[in-house]
């Protein structure tokens, strides 16, 4: 368990600056008029840094589609974008659809949108990199995929990852950090909710910088209680309270991450739903794990608790001072 904890906070130092890793892959055929589809496509830039060691992704057509001229591609911040026009016959059912290849443990989502039939949304992955077009959409096609998007929003975001271990490190005792994950999620729900449907918003980049102080401001609090066990700071006294006011400010960056994925039309109120039972899922899980090994590491080798919390506690405090000040002087 010693190894487990230590392999976690080599991982911490090799957190990548980006510290948003949601930024799937996205491919798009929409159907503008009967048998006229547009094919439109992002890849970010993360996906495409192996590219010396392998091709760039490219879209898997369905077999009835043909290509109606040269597509056209174009760089943007952080992803390159892509365009073409197709002539297909039929419903295209039974026909492949997507990337070439995903990199890794990259994923994306494909979306088909026929003018008289309803949204297909597919969650493609390395194993998977292309889906089957269905006659008819799967009713839980969507509460699946965006559940597993919101799981891996919290496994492999580091910024918000690293917010809930500090508030785990903090806070410690297993119910109060479970509701304090909970009001964390409700309050990202409002904020995402709200965001996604007009009502508010906030420009991204002031929201990554206040997402990263979060996690300086709990560092500091777990620096303050392991100087002084008995001190009573703000999140020890109010660990929902405190985890309920950052948890507007994530999700701002959840709206965002979800904007960049899109939300499948007709269906949106689901993929929210299972959008943020999936970051709940994650946090559980994150929880679990870490109370877990921190019990095992008092009671295997209690000498270490110290040392393992502070090195946790300046590494997690560093990224996010690291964060901070690359998203404020850009």
């Amino acid at each position: 368990m010693i190894r487990v904890l230590l392999l976690i906070l080599m991982a911490l130092v090799a957190a990548p600056a980006s510290a948003d890793e949601l930024r799937p892959a996205v491919i798009e055929l929409t159907e503008r008029e009967q048998g006229q589809w547009a094919l439109e496509w992002r890849l970010p830039v993360a996906a495409t840094r192996a590219a010396n060691a392998a091709p760039v992704a490219q879209p898997v057509i369905p077999e009835s589609c043909e290509l109606l001229g040269e597509p056209a591609r174009r760089a943007a911040p952080l992803a390159l974008l892509g365009r073409a026009n197709l002539k297909c016959q039929g419903t295209l059912a039974g026909e492949s659809f997507g990337l070439t290849q995903l990199i890794g443990n990259a994923d994306a989502i494909a979306r088909v949108e026929p003018l008289d039939r309803p949204v297909q949304t597919f969650r493609l992955t390395s194993q998977e990199p292309a889906a089957i077009i269905l006659a008819e959409p799967d009713a839980w096609q969507v509460l699946r995929d965006y559940f597993v998007i919101g799981a891996e929003h919290i496994l492999l975001g580091w910024d918000h990852l690293l917010f809930v271990i500090a508030l785990v490190l903090l806070v410690r005792a297993p119910w109060p950090v479970v509701k304090a994950a909970t009001a964390f999620t409700v309050a990202h729900s409002i904020t995402l909710v709200a965001t996604t449907f007009g009502y508010t918003g906030l420009p991204s980049r002031p929201v990554e910088a206040l997402i990263a102080l979060s996690i300086v401001f709990l560092a500091v609090e777990v620096a303050l209680v392991l100087r002084d066990p008995d001190r009573m700071t703000i999140t020890r006294r109010y660990p929902w309270a405190v985890a309920f006011a950052f948890g507007l400010l994530h999700g701002f960056g959840f709206a965002g991450a979800l904007a960049d994925i899109g939300l499948p039309q007709g269906e949106i109120a689901t993929a929210l739903l299972a959008f943020n039972l999936g970051v709940e899922a994650g946090q559980l899980l994150v929880i679990a794990f870490l109370l877990v090994g921190l019990a095992a590491l008092i009671r295997a080798a209690p000498r270490f608790e110290m040392p393992t919390m502070k090195v946790a506690t300046y590494l997690i405090g560093a990224t996010g001072s690291f964060w901070l000040i690359e998203r404020v002087i850009g």
